[in-house]
């Protein structure tokens, strides 16, 4: 990645072409999202506030939540990182999100790392480009502060490089390694249990690494570690009540009642319209028939790529000490990674790292497609496949390297075809992203901008001129409060002006105290209806205002009808 240049008696990194290549990348990248950022794009949502209100208890030292108010399985470790900054800042939504790019520009960074060590430092620069880019569905993932994704994504990453650097030989201090791995796997279920395939195959990685030394103190210490970070998790299930374990409620979410989509569709969902949103290929509203191709060729590269990461275990055996392994077997990027020091294990971790990244991929498909919402909502629910962005260069590399063999000219007249072929489908996916990407950039972001200028609209008015304790529905209330800094507090209802999802139940408790709430509904919304139909005559006269394409009505007499 870079050499030692000596310069005035210091010694300075020098970046080679490559990794400068990624630097300006992944520059580009962050720079982008940082605009983004400042602007709240993707639009913010009261899932997202939830986050936000947590932070916002966590900094003033009201709360210690472990999971998502009103959840038992979602870690809140995107509260605790925010919540500093809320507490010195104030709550806005470019300060919650702020932990979220520094977590974007940490997977960068590990994934380059761990792309350099299993292929060649230009794939590296080509695989941080395409993650540099980020179409509406793909920066959600990143952006937003909605659990789990942002974070887990670069601990997978450093167990990995944790595991290539045991086997190699080039960790020096192997338990504290061992032990961080294992704290990072206790957070990691801790804050989302969707990356727990990945958080599999990357413990299967490091037994195969170090599987002696685990029998010893360094397996006590990855015990440790585990119980460590997911100490919060266990402590919250020892308290809970009969049904509201972690296990029990999100077993309870997984499975509804009622008939199961068959299988074609499910697969259908999940390939052709999860996959290629999830890599950024087609636009947040769904994918063309002709931004579907990467869906069907998905399951064709992970199998090449398995194929061609076991080639390179079988190579590497069989290979002389100090023999560079060969690139076009998939295996490591021909340095030399020396018997002597790493041993056997040491050539052949990059392929069993490769394996990983394709067995966690192919495992997080399977378990997606089992859900009925991959057939019946599959773009509301492709968030659930962004974490395959973790296995982007092991799904890339058959392409890459039949691509470089062909322009050595060093294959058959069948392989410069496949190796033409393979660059001409690297070519079609990167041009494909950017397109979705810019014209997202340039059109795709005045609906969410338009949106949060009415939400600030309306909680300005509401901050200034009250009501302060109101009605509304669950997309209203939280992004209320947040906006406003608690001083408007949100009940949540239903359509029919029942109670609905009230995640945080001493908000409800407080509108419900209050003798003259306010009401806050969209304008013509079935709430809206129904609620005018409730007051009858006194509906105009209750009505004080419509900012932001929403009604405030603030009657004499409280409008309760589930009392």
């Amino acid at each position: 990645m870079s050499h030692p240049e000596q310069h005035r008696g210091r010694w300075r990194p020098r970046l080679d072409r490559p990794a400068l290549v990624a630097l300006l990348f992944g520059l580009a990248g962050v720079v982008y999202r940082l605009v983004l950022t400042l602007f709240t794009v993707p639009v913010s949502n009261s899932d997202e506030a939830t986050f936000g209100l947590a932070a916002l208890h966590i900094g003033q030292g009201r709360e210690r939540p472990v999971f998502l108010y009103g959840q038992h399985y979602m870690g809140m470790l995107e509260s605790y990182l925010a919540a500093p900054l809320v507490a010195v800042a104030g709550p806005s939504w470019p300060v919650l999100r702020l932990p979220m790019l520094a977590l974007y520009a940490i997977f960068l960074y590990l994934i380059h790392r761990l792309t350099r060590r299993l292929g060649t430092p230009w794939f590296a620069a080509f695989v941080v480009g395409l993650l540099a880019l980020g179409p509406e569905r793909v920066v959600r993932d990143q952006l937003t502060v909605v659990g789990g994704r942002p974070e887990v994504k670069p601990a997978v990453l450093l167990m990995l490089l944790i595991t290539v650097g045991l086997a190699a030989a080039t960790v020096h201090r192997r338990r504290l390694a061992i032990g961080l791995f294992g704290l990072l796997v206790g957070l990691a279920v801790w804050s989302d249990w969707l990356i727990l395939p990945y958080l599999v195959v990357a413990g299967l990685a490091l037994v195969w690494a170090v599987r002696r030394e685990l029998l010893g103190w360094s397996g006590l210490l990855l015990v440790a570690g585990v119980v460590v970070g997911v100490a919060p998790m266990i402590v919250d299930n020892l308290r809970a009540g009969p049904g509201e374990d972690s296990l029990s409620v999100f077993r309870a979410v997984s499975t509804k009642a009622g008939p199961q989509p068959p299988w074609s569709d499910r697969v259908r969902g999940g390939l052709l319209e999860g996959v290629p949103l999830a890599h950024g290929l087609c636009p947040v509203d769904g994918c063309g028939r002709w931004q579907q191709w990467f869906g069907v060729l998905y399951p064709v590269l992970l199998l090449a790529g398995a194929a061609l990461a076991v080639l390179a275990y079988r190579r590497a055996a069989g290979a002389p000490r100090g023999e560079r392994v060969g690139r076009g077997a998939g295996g490591l990027r021909g340095e030399r990674v020396g018997r002597g020091a790493g041993g056997l294990r040491g050539e052949r971790v990059g392929p069993v790292v490769q394996l990983a990244l394709i067995a966690g991929a192919a495992l997080t498909v399977l378990s997606y497609v089992r859900s009925p919402l991959a057939a019946t909502s599959p773009l509301d629910n492709a968030r659930y496949l962004s974490v395959l962005q973790l296995s982007l260069p092991a799904v890339l590399w058959p392409l890459w390297v039949a691509a470089l063999t062909a322009w050595r000219g060093t294959s058959s007249v069948l392989g410069r075809f496949t190796g033409a072929l393979s660059a001409a489908v690297l070519a079609a996916l990167t041009v494909t992203t950017l397109v979705i990407t810019v014209l997202f950039a340039a059109t795709g972001t005045a609906a969410s901008r338009t949106e949060e200028r009415q939400a600030r609209e309306l909680a300005a008015a509401l901050r200034a001129d009250g009501p302060h304790e109101v009605y509304g529905d669950y997309w209203t209330c939280n992004r209320l409060i947040f906006n406003t800094d608690e001083s408007v507090v949100c009940g949540v209802l239903n359509a029919n002006l029942s109670p609905g999802q009230n995640r945080y139940r001493p908000y409800w408790r407080q509108v419900g105290r209050a003798e003259r709430p306010g009401y806050v509904v969209e304008v013509d919304s079935p709430m809206d209806r129904r609620l005018r139909r409730l007051l009858a005559d006194r509906a105009d006269a209750a009505l004080v205002r419509e900012v932001g394409g929403y009604r405030v009505y603030h009657p004499d007499t409280p409008v309760r009808p589930w009392r």
